[in-house]
């Protein structure tokens, strides 16, 4: 079984085409969506996990390709800075997937599970110590 996260790059020609849809029925993959983003020229890109066997998930990102869809895998995550972190939780109320929790209500301790995190970013803008940053893994 492979699981990995990904992200597609496409063009406006491709927008309106059911890609996920033959990811899934062609291909058996499990597709969990992160993130998404279309401009209003309809380029965009897409982050999602991709779940499934070792050779259908080829074949999947394969006929990505073919389709002329960029897929590159996810590069960039999230840093939480334990030591710049003052405890406040202004970033736990945002966090869509509770990838950031209050672990002890009396002290309001902060702690950050990665696994969790899907990169939307929200948690960036809400900290005010500027405790969670992004960072982009060289390959």
């Amino acid at each position: 079984m492979t699981r990995k996260r990904v992200v597609c790059f496409f063009l406006a020609s491709l927008s309106e085409q059911p890609i996920i849809f033959r990811l899934v029925k062609d291909y058996d993959l499990v597709v969990n969506i992160l993130k998404a983003d279309i401009n209003p020229q309809k380029e965009g890109y897409l982050v999602m996990e991709l779940s499934g066997d070792k050779k259908k998930y080829e074949e999947g990102v394969q006929y990505l390709r073919d389709l002329g869809v960029k897929v590159e895998p996810l590069s960039q995550t999230v840093v939480w800075q334990e030591e710049v972190c003052v405890q406040c939780g202004a970033c736990v109320s945002f966090c869509p997937t509770d990838a950031l929790i209050i672990v002890d209500r009396d002290t309001m301790e902060v702690s950050f599970d990665n696994e969790r995190c899907v990169v939307c970013g929200v948690c960036l803008d809400c900290c005010p110590t500027r405790a969670v940053k992004l960072h982009f893994e060289v390959a």
